[in-house]
């Protein structure tokens, strides 16, 4: 194991670098000349080379000193950024954060997980809506920041990541043999009901809409008893549910663009550390 410095060391190291002088370095660093002479003298002894040339009236840099100048500002700029980053107050208050509910089985519980443990002392207030209804309480400030699924060809929005869509039924009932096929949906100004009427038609299968609901456990309620298959997110689909595929007669589903929104002008530690974390929580899985 490399030997460990002392910072004391290398802000006199410094001090000397930068001054010319042990003299003047002491000066700078409140200290006698004589224990900035001895500072260097183990700081020598630790790197195992000369980092000095005394040449009077003042010292210069030996070629090991200009090489360990660099390094030593980067190490104390580094533990100046870390003591400002803990000694930092740790943000409270309250966010609204809302996000559709068929993300709110796959998606909802690793933000929150995460966010729990990093901020544990900020209240988070969830609701869960449509995505356009969400673009509405967000500009109406009912909400202020809101994962949602991006409206087709626009660029609204932060990109966070993209959500399959998938087809998903029950594996103990022959559901998707069905003609016209059962379905069930999420309301009419869902994304992902609008995407999986439009593949069906666009390959002449037929289908009904068997059953329509806002809310994911419903729809996941639907498709486990055979009723009906469904368009949901990936993260969303349960282990006892059967993904389907175009070898099944289900056409492949667009992508879901999922983005946060939030007010342009509304700027607080407790929302700001909200968006960090959806953002860092994709960062990570796609580590």
């Amino acid at each position: 194991m490399n030997p460990q410095i002392d910072p004391e060391l290398l802000h006199s190291f410094i001090a000397i670098a930068d001054t010319g002088s042990f003299q003047r370095a002491a000066k700078q660093v409140h200290r006698t000349q004589s224990a900035v002479s001895m500072q260097i003298q183990r700081l020598e002894k630790i790197v195992g080379c000369s980092l000095f040339l005394r040449e009077r009236p003042n010292v210069r840099l030996t070629a090991k000193g200009e090489t360990l100048l660099g390094y030593a500002r980067r190490i104390l700029q580094l533990q100046d950024e870390a003591w400002g980053v803990l000694s930092e107050p740790e943000p409270t208050g309250s966010v609204r954060f809302g996000i559709p509910d068929d993300y709110a089985l796959g998606i909802l519980p690793q933000i929150l997980e995460r966010f729990a443990s990093y901020y544990p002392q900020i209240e988070v207030e969830v609701r869960c809506d449509t995505t356009p209804h969400l673009i509405e309480l967000v500009d109406e400030d009912v909400v202020d920041l809101a994962l949602i699924s991006r409206i087709p060809g626009t660029s609204m929005g932060r990109y966070v990541k993209s959500e399959p869509l998938v087809w998903a039924c029950s594996p103990l009932h022959a559901t998707a043999t069905r003609n016209p096929v059962p379905l069930a949906l999420f309301q009419e100004d869902c994304f992902a009901r609008q995407y999986a009427m439009t593949a069906l038609s666009g390959v002449g299968r037929p289908y009904r809409i068997a059953f329509s609901s806002p809310n994911l456990a419903a729809l996941l309620a639907v498709v486990k008893t055979g009723l009906a298959v469904a368009a949901l997110p990936r993260s969303s689909v349960t282990a006892n549910l059967q993904i389907l595929t175009p070898d099944d007669g289900f056409p492949r589903l667009p992508d879901m663009e999922l983005v946060v929104i939030q007010r342009s002008n509304l700027h607080s530690p407790a929302v700001d550390a909200l968006a960090a974390c959806i953002y860092l929580e994709e960062t990570d899985a796609q580590m």
